[in-house]
């Protein structure tokens, strides 16, 4: 499922390109902003459909070699290890998956087969596949172990792959290495005796309430969340800070504000994790110094009240 931090990278990214566009549409642009978490969603299911069309794929290539005119011995009776894989076979046979795949009309898999190809015989020249096909003893936790480390270190590494994804939604650009994570954990927690069942995009209502109540809050009150940066900046002129610094600033202000469940130290120390990752190299240090500073005086005003955990 997605979480806060990444749920703060989607509401940083809509508001910088609100901004940078100049547009005033805020309906039409939070739906865009939840319209990517969306199709964060949909990468997250195509990663499980290709590892089943990879299987397909093998399974046809089989057959393939059983019907030749002068078949081997080992084209008759071919080693049939992945094709049986017990974990693909679970994720293959998921309702839930299927059904995703046909609500969205997500057959990028049978419209561009090639990059199955591309990965399946990258898969078969690993060590990995080698070393799986050639070990007689067959157990699901075996098959998970090979699935879990295919993924971490042919599917995931795969640049070709990555730029077919990148090409196709450019919002996936950012998704692709929180959704290899979030797929990693999902393939670790299968077990024999339960079916496989897609999991959520939010944790829960209130996470998904967090996305459209970030973004509005921000959008509609960053005029008098500026005129705070730059009362606590006065040697530095608005138009010197970086834009994603200024963005990030009205955000964690925001949830100061009006998110009394977020403790402050939380709310600081997320964006500054965010800023290392998307600004400048020295946005971090700015960021924590005016953060601190507009945090200590709202507390001293009493413009920050915090409940619950936020107290902590």
């Amino acid at each position: 499922m997605i979480n806060r931090r990444h749920i703060r990278v989607k509401v940083m990214q809509s508001i910088y390109a609100m901004m940078h566009s100049e547009s005033t549409d805020i309906v039409k642009e939070e739906k865009f902003l939840r319209y990517s978490i969306k199709r964060l969603f949909d990468l997250y299911v195509l990663n499980f459909q290709l590892l089943v069309e990879i299987q397909e794929l093998a399974k046809q290539k089989i057959e393939i070699s059983k019907k030749k005119f002068l078949a081997t011995k080992e084209d008759l009776q071919p080693n049939t290890k992945f094709v049986n894989n017990l974990v693909v076979k679970k994720i293959a046979e998921s309702q839930s998956l299927q059904q995703y795949l046909a609500d969205n009309k997500l057959d990028n898999w049978k419209q561009d087969d090639e990059y199955v190809k591309l990965v399946f015989e990258q898969l078969q020249k690993s060590d990995l596949y080698r070393f799986y096909m050639k070990n007689a003893e067959s157990s699901y936790s075996d098959d998970k172990n090979f699935i879990v480390d295919s993924f971490k270190e042919v599917i995931a590494q795969n640049e070709k792959l990555s730029d077919y994804f990148e090409d196709t939604t450019i919002s996936w650009v950012d998704d692709i290495p929180f959704v290899n994570t979030w797929i990693v954990r999902s393939l670790q927690k299968l077990s024999t005796n339960k079916v496989f069942q897609l999991g959520k995009l939010y944790k829960d209502e209130d996470d998904e309430k967090f996305v459209s109540e970030l973004f509005r809050k921000t959008i509609l009150k960053e005029k008098d969340f500026e005129k705070e940066i730059i009362s606590k900046t006065p040697n530095w002129e608005s138009d010197r800070i970086a834009d994603l610094d200024m963005i990030l600033i009205k955000m964690a202000i925001c949830e100061f504000i009006h998110f009394p469940s977020i403790p402050v130290r939380v709310t600081i120390n997320e964006y500054i994790e965010i800023a290392k990752d998307y600004s400048t190299s020295k946005s971090s240090y700015f960021i924590n110094g005016v953060l601190d500073r507009i945090s200590k005086d709202f507390q001293v005003s009493k413009r920050i009240v915090k409940s619950g955990r936020g107290l902590l």
